[in-house]
């Protein structure tokens, strides 16, 4: 049974030495996760003391609510090639990406139990978020698990999400925060700048002509992109792996009456790249300011100036 994907740095053979399993979506990898993950770790060296056992991760591709409701598939914070790295960043030994489809989405909890956990990955410990659902209609939780655990000889647990006493640290959370242009508060919650990547295209070339020129990509479909508005962020070259400080624009220019929604990144003092054609990483600190149609061409390039002042003191750049 081939139920793995082969994602760059994700395994695809079945295991053949037991291991603590932590299985989720784990879009975004936000210190929700990082929760769940360290608690694996110490799972694994409680199991096997003086040789801890290794922690396998399982994300799955597509997220599977693509696949039972495409109409409510969620705008992904990662790709599951970030997901990947990020996983491995945040403690696992091993990561496997699930290839979920309609034939998985069937299955029932027990189902997946026996498929995966135990014919495929030779668990000895399951660490999940207390959230955690599985099988055909969700039909499985923290506590079905267990069960199972109990039955087929592996300890299984749910590690609560809980921030600060008053929020649960969850994907949808942080996808309502970069909805609203709150990036500060994704990033804590994601130990990191919310990002997109994506191949910078020819723009209209307005901003050379007003003296700021934009490194323009188009928002990737699927994926959460913020507000409209101003933020202060960087741009990484992801050929050169060059980073730098940048004033990024969302939105359609309303001011020139445009209508394709861009990603436009300036970067500060810099007219000289040349980034056609290269994929780059847009992440997003601060937000400076919403998005505004001017009245004249002077008024915008006025504002925009007073924008550049506001990420730098967001970035701490010197001028």
């Amino acid at each position: 049974m081939n139920v793995w994907r082969a994602i760059d740095g994700a395994r695809t053979e079945p295991r053949t030495e037991p291991s603590v399993v932590s299985v989720g979506v784990f879009d975004g990898v936000h210190v929700g996760h990082r929760h769940v993950l360290a608690r694996a770790r110490e799972r694994a060296a409680e199991l096997s003391p003086g040789s801890p056992l290794e922690v396998v991760a399982v994300t799955f591709d597509p997220h599977p609510t693509a696949v039972f409701a495409p109409d409510r598939a969620p705008a992904l914070l990662t790709s599951v090639e970030q997901r990947v790295a990020l996983l491995q960043e945040a403690g696992a030994d091993e990561v496997r990406v699930l290839g979920f489809g309609a034939e998985m989405a069937s299955w029932s909890p027990e189902e997946f139990v026996e498929r995966i956990l135990i014919g495929q990955l030779g668990v000895a410990g399951v660490v999940v978020g207390a959230n955690f659902t599985y099988g055909s209609k969700a039909a499985g939780d923290v506590d079905s698990l267990v069960a199972s655990g109990a039955a087929h000889g592996f300890a299984a647990e749910g590690v609560d999400l809980d921030g600060d006493g008053t929020t649960v640290y969850s994907s949808t959370y942080i996808r309502a925060l970069v909805a609203e242009g709150d990036v500060a508060e994704a990033a804590r919650v994601l130990q990191r700048p919310h990002s997109v990547r994506g191949v910078v295209v020819e723009g209209d070339k307005r901003g050379r002509e007003l003296g700021f020129p934009t490194a323009n990509v188009a928002p990737p479909v699927g994926f959460a992109v913020p507000a409209d508005g101003v933020y202060a962020g960087w741009l990484r070259r992801r050929d050169t792996g060059e980073v730098f400080p940048a004033a990024i624009s969302v939105g359609t220019n309303p001011t020139f009456d445009g209508q394709q929604r861009r990603v436009e990144s300036y970067v500060l003092d810099r007219d000289d790249l040349e980034l056609y054609g290269v994929e780059v990483d847009v992440s997003f600190v601060a937000r400076v300011r919403g998005q505004v149609r001017f009245d004249d061409v002077p008024s915008l390039i006025g504002q925009m100036r007073r924008d550049v002042l506001d990420v730098r003191d967001a970035l701490r750049t010197p001028v």
